[in-house]
C-alpha cells in the first residue's frame, strides 16, 4: 500500500489500489537489476544499529492494515529466522500511512516485551476477524483481552520512549524515500518489496541478493 492509495482510502474508496502489484515483473534470470528489482539510495540512510558488533541491518516498513503486509508477514517471518549471524532483522511501521495509534501499538508492545508474541494476532484480528482496531480504547481492549497487563501497557503507550520512537520512525522512514509498503531496507543503502521484485518469495530472494552486496562492500 502506497500513501495515494491509503488518501482514497480515508476518502471512502476502502481497499482500492491496496493489493500490491508485481510492478518489476518475475525476476529474471542471474543477478537482479537496479531500478526493476530493487532501488539503490543516492542518498543513503543512516543505520540504527547500536550494537558494536558489525551486523548489517535489514529493515521491514510495514502498517498493520496493510493487506499486502498481512499476506507477506509469513514470508518474512520466516526467512528473518534463517538469517545470518553478521544480519540484524527488524521491522517498523511506516510512518506515512494508516492512524498514528498503529505505531504507538507497536512501540509501546516493543517497550515492555510483548511485540513478538501479539504481532501475528493483531494481524489476524484486522485481516480475517475484520476488527477494527484503530482507537486507544479498541487497542488497550485488544491487548488486554490478549493477556497483556493493562497497567505497563498505558504506561508504555503515554511514554516518552514512545514517543521518542515514534519520531525517529518518521524520521528513518523519510531517509528511505519509500512510497509505501511492504517494503524492505538494507543497510541504508537499498530497498526492494514484493511489489518491484514480483512476488514475497522473490522479495526475501533479492534481500538475500542485497545483503551479500553490502557483505561485499559493491
Amino acid at each position: 500500500m502506497n500513501r495515494r492509495d491509503f488518501s482514497s482510502l480515508l476518502a471512502g474508496a476502502a481497499g482500492a489500489g491496496m493489493g500490491l502489484t508485481a510492478a518489476g515483473g518475475a525476476l529474471a534470470q542471474g543477478a537482479p537489476e537496479e531500478g526493476k528489482q530493487y532501488v539503490r539510495l543516492q542518498t543513503p540512510a543512516p543505520v540504527t544499529l547500536s550494537s558494536p558488533a558489525k551486523k548489517i541491518e535489514v529493515v521491514e516498513f510495514f502498517w498493520y492494515g496493510c493487506p499486502a503486509c498481512f499476506a507477506f508477514e509469513p514470508t518474512v517471518e520466516a526467512w528473518s529466522k534463517r538469517l545470518a549471524a553478521d544480519v540484524q532483522f527488524r521491522q517498523v511501521p511506516f510512518a506515512f500511512i494508516g492512524p498514528l495509534e498503529h505505531q504507538k501499538l507497536f512501540y509501546a508492545l516493543e517497550e515492555i516485551g510483548q511485540r513478538e508474541a501479539l504481532q501475528r494476532r493483531i494481524f489476524n484480528a484486522i485481516h480475517i476477524e475484520n476488527r477494527r482496531i484503530n482507537t486507544e480504547a479498541d487497542i488497550v481492549a485488544f491487548v488486554t483481552a490478549n493477556g497483556v497487563d493493562r497497567a505497563k501497557f498505558t504506561d508504555a503507550w503515554k511514554s516518552f520512549g514512545v514517543n521518542t520512537k515514534i519520531s525517529r520512525g518518521k524520521q528513518f522512514s523519510n531517509a528511505y524515500k519509500i512510497d509505501g509498503v511492504p517494503t524492505v531496507g538494507i543497510q541504508g543503502r537499498f530497498f526492494t518489496s514484493p511489489a518491484l521484485a514480483g512476488g514475497a518469495d522473490r522479495a526475501v530472494a533479492v534481500a538475500d541478493f542485497l545483503i551479500q552486496r553490502v557483505r561485499q562492500n559493491t
